[in-house]
């Protein structure tokens, strides 16, 4: 009897080391590396202070970039948005600040000074041409998708100084590509008398990914249409909204395993201005509430609406 009770507390004893060893390797185990599900609604997204792009709507995921590792808010280049679809309008004056501060901000870079308005259905561009001694340029061409989904400036005018180069470059075998070399710039390639502008590496990190499927000009916006629409949203929140869902995903001092976070708009009656490098200023400026299954909904105050005081922190 008493050899039976010593083997049974043996037993139980090796049953609770063995909860405790699976307990602990659970704990310990890696996070989950899927795609989160994001979903935006009428929100103002700003990549750095300046350069900021209307999303009217948005579906995708938001991939992280590095193996075995997950999305980190506080870091942009630790993921990127995977686009199902989406609609970007920018205004003339923030892509000109693109390529001006991210695109061709190298020293060596062909062109500088880079100045973009619509003019009817053609966009015209100005600037100088940095390989040719700084002569003024301006061209007027169209836009267009290609077919691999990047974006396509076919010049149909161009002048470079006091003289108009495209008849003269026409005449002599000449080409765009023979004036500007873009082998050195990522996300710009010349074709003929064409440039080619690929949006994947064109804009400042978090990058994306995804394919032009429509674009066209409207006052003073370039809007560029990623995919295909949806026939409704995931989310089912209402007013201006990014929603958050499935995966892993971290920020601050928090890390969500299948996430469930929505970053809602505190003044929805205009669009949603958001600053990722500002996120925790945004949140501190607003509050956040706990949902029964432990969903998190954070109400923001508008970047553009943080106060002078908070302006002058911008870096």
């Amino acid at each position: 009897m008493k050899a039976s009770l010593q083997r049974l507390t043996a037993l139980l004893c090796c049953l609770g080391a063995a909860t405790v060893l699976i307990a602990q390797q659970r704990s310990r185990a890696p996070l989950k590396t899927e795609a989160v599900h994001v979903e935006m609604k009428n929100i103002v997204y700003h990549f750095t202070q300046p350069i900021a792009v209307g999303i009217p709507w948005l579906q995708g995921e938001v991939v992280p970039t590095r193996t075995s590792s997950i999305p980190v808010f506080d870091d942009a280049n630790s993921f990127r948005f995977k686009l199902v679809y989406a609609e970007f309008r920018v205004k003339s004056d923030i892509l000109s600040a693109v390529l001006n501060q991210y695109v061709f901000a190298a020293p060596d870079a062909p062109l500088k000074a880079i100045s973009i308005l619509n003019d009817g259905d053609m966009l015209k561009i100005k600037g100088k041409l940095h390989q040719k001694n700084d002569v003024p340029f301006e061209t007027r061409g169209k836009l267009a998708p290609t077919p691999d989904g990047r974006i396509r400036l076919e010049v149909e005018k161009a002048k470079a100084g006091a003289l108009p180069v495209k008849g003269l470059m026409d005449l002599v075998g000449l080409k765009v590509a023979d004036l500007i070399n873009t082998r050195k710039v990522a996300g710009v390639q010349s074709d003929g008398n064409a440039l080619i502008f690929d949006p994947e590496q064109i804009f400042p990190p978090p990058h994306i990914e995804g394919k032009v499927t429509g674009l066209r000009l409207e006052a003073d916006e370039i809007v560029l249409v990623f995919g295909v629409k949806p026939q409704k949203a995931i989310s089912g929140e209402r007013g201006n909204y990014m929603a958050y869902r499935g995966g892993a995903l971290s920020f601050g001092k928090l890390t969500m395993r299948d996430a469930d976070m929505v970053l809602l708009d505190m003044n929805p009656e205009d669009a949603f201005d958001f600053y990722l490098d500002r996120y925790k200023d945004q949140l501190i400026a607003g509050y956040s509430k706990t949902t029964s299954d432990f969903g998190l909904r954070v109400y923001m105050r508008d970047f553009n609406k943080l106060g002078s005081a908070s302006a002058e922190k911008q870096h």
